[in-house]
């Protein structure tokens, strides 16, 4: 599986932004995608997954309000409505893909796939 990020940038404070991300290479039926972020000096960080269905979609309550995931008609593609931005969302945001979904990869911030990543800097 591969992921493509795309829509990270640079904005101030209160500003939005759209993340992207689609994947090619797929071949489960059923699977999860998503979103983590991390900073230097951090560790990986949750922001938000929907399963491949759509009818299941999380945000981390450090985001919650404020950043929605959906996904495209064609299912490869998920988005990342990020709003109100803070100083603190300022991190390299990484697209995530997990076949078939484990609780445990979630709370650990591991999907098997991981993509190369987008900056997102708020100040």
């Amino acid at each position: 599986v591969q992921l493509v990020e795309s829509g990270g940038g640079s904005v101030q404070a209160g500003g939005s932004l759209r993340l992207s991300c689609t994947a090619s290479g797929i071949t489960y039926s059923n699977y999860c995608m998503g979103w983590f972020r991390q900073t230097p000096g951090k560790g990986r960080e949750r922001v938000a997954y929907i399963w491949s269905g759509g009818d299941v979609n999380i945000v981390d309550d450090s985001v919650k309000g404020r950043f929605t995931i959906s996904q495209a008609n064609a299912k490869n593609t998920i988005f990342l409505q990020m709003n109100d931005l803070k100083p603190d969302d300022t991190a390299m945001y990484y697209c995530a893909f997990e076949s078939g979904f484990s609780p445990m990869a979630w709370v650990r911030a591991n999907f098997e796939y991981l993509g190369q990543g987008t900056q997102v800097t708020v100040s």
